[in-house]
């Protein structure tokens, strides 16, 4: 158990219903009882566990009441920290919060760094390091999908599957050991088979939890979509259509939109980061022209290419040119204004695009966005993402160390293959075995996990 008390306001600032002061450590009871009067005269120390109690917060220096407050204590292991908590539930708002907190402060508490209330709950044991993470994954998740994933994750999915494949190496280890201790027994070959099997077994866990990666990083991150077109095609339209709101400017004037504009939108649980760029063509005005300029470089970072092309009229050479840039680029093809009479010579259009991914739509009506929205959804997810029980890989330290494994388990299993030394097998095992206590917390290193912790928020 940590020595210090610590606190911290556990609420977002601002005006509130409510606000939370949490306090975590030994001394925890104690300072909040030199804070608190209850009208039944009870104190915290004699309350019952778990218990919500109402009173008042009182200066105990002048005496003088600061707020209205319910208090609850929950003792240690049982827990967040495992230590003893106390949270004390006043007015939201900055000042009583920030008020009771200085009080806390002053009758010995510490204030909390970020995170460190979870960083305690790691370091005495309730949470490993990945269901630590998922803490804050799970404060920030955009979409529901996001927080399903995250709670698993919480729930101790992921570190499941990282333990059945730490104890795996843990039998391959042993294997390699009574080689080691029983070289009379002349049962090296037998080693061999089975260290290829469970090596196999191995390889195959990682594989799996690899796949999810790509599926991960768009639920954390956010698909990263460019709206690419060239003035008036209606790519603004197609952003306040998609976003439900009049987030970006809509004129009939050419080169409205000089800058990128970025907005997060919820399609079927797909978090997209939804980019609106200034239109495609050459001009003489500098800011434009640095808008249409920035607007090519996104297109090598995007996930994702809305291309969006007005049908009510031929074919241009910027048209062209933007049929040039989504090339080999994961893209899809809006034909907009459907409410207008149709020119644009779809079969030329469909020698460059896959003609399966070209829809017609009229963004300023809202037609034809159902049918987009579900292509985004069966283009991303295959129609076969399971988020309450698939488990997906979100966090890029997790992929790292998950490549970092499954590059020394395959290492291992080319020198079981070649049937080498069995001590030279096992520094690639426990490598491996290592990589994956990377992700749990097991066999990290502290200043890692400080530079971890010290990006979550203070109060979790």
């Amino acid at each position: 158990m940590a020595e210090a008390t610590i606190a911290a306001i556990a609420t977002a600032p601002g005006e509130a219903g409510i606000g939370i002061i949490r306090l975590s450590g030994e001394k925890s009871i104690a300072i909040a009882d030199s804070l608190f009067k209850n009208p039944a005269g009870k104190s915290l120390e004699n309350g019952e566990d778990r218990k919500l109690y109402y009173g008042h917060i009182y200066d105990p220096k002048t005496d003088q009441m600061v707020d209205e407050i319910l208090i609850v204590k929950m003792l240690g292991p049982r827990s967040y920290t495992t230590e003893n908590v106390v949270e004390i539930h006043c007015h939201g708002g900055m000042i009583p919060v920030r008020r009771i907190l200085q009080l806390t402060l002053e009758q010995g508490a510490i204030l909390a760094e970020p995170g460190e209330f979870t960083k305690r709950a790691f370091l005495n044991g309730r949470l490993d390091l990945s269901q630590a993470e998922a803490v804050m994954d799970l404060i920030s998740a955009k979409t529901e999908a996001v927080y399903d994933v995250s709670l698993n994750q919480l729930n101790g999915q992921i570190s499941s599957a990282i333990k059945e494949l730490r104890e795996l190496l843990l039998r391959m280890i042993a294997h390699i050991q009574v080689s080691i201790d029983y070289p009379e027994d002349d049962i090296e070959e037998v080693t061999f088979g089975e260290l290829k099997k469970e090596g196999l077994e191995v390889l195959d866990g990682i594989d799996s939890l690899l796949s999810s990666v790509d599926t991960g990083k768009i639920l954390r991150d956010g698909l990263k979509t460019i709206i690419l077109g060239k003035p008036n095609v209606g790519k603004s339209s197609l952003m306040n259509a998609v976003l439900r709101e009049n987030r970006a400017i809509v004129t009939d004037i050419p080169g409205t939109t000089r800058d990128i504009i970025e907005e997060y939108v919820n399609i079927h649980g797909i978090p997209l980061k939804i980019v609106d760029t200034a239109g495609i063509r050459d001009t003489e005005d500098l800011v434009e022209k640095m808008g249409v300029d920035r607007a090519k470089d996104l297109v090598n970072s995007a996930d994702l290419i809305i291309a969006v092309f007005d049908q009510s009229s031929s074919l241009t050479d910027e048209d062209y040119e933007i049929l040039n840039l989504i090339k080999e680029k994961s893209s899809i093809v809006l034909l907009n204004k459907t409410d207008l009479p149709s020119v644009l010579d779809r079969a030329e259009l469909e020698k460059s695009v896959n003609h399966d991914m070209v829809f017609e739509i009229s963004a300023l009506n809202k037609t034809g966005l159902d049918r987009l929205e579900n292509t985004l959804k069966d283009m991303f997810f295959e129609g076969d993402l399971n988020v309450q029980n698939d488990t997906i890989i979100t966090n890029v330290r997790h992929k790292e160390q998950l490549r970092n494994a499954k590059e020394r388990i395959e290492e291992a299993l080319q020198t079981i293959e070649m049937q080498m030394p069995v001590d030279c097998i096992e520094v690639d095992l426990k490598a491996c075995w290592d990589h994956l206590g990377e992700i749990s917390g097991e066999t990290l290193k502290e200043d890692i996990i400080d530079r971890i912790f010290s990006e979550f928020c203070v109060g979790k």
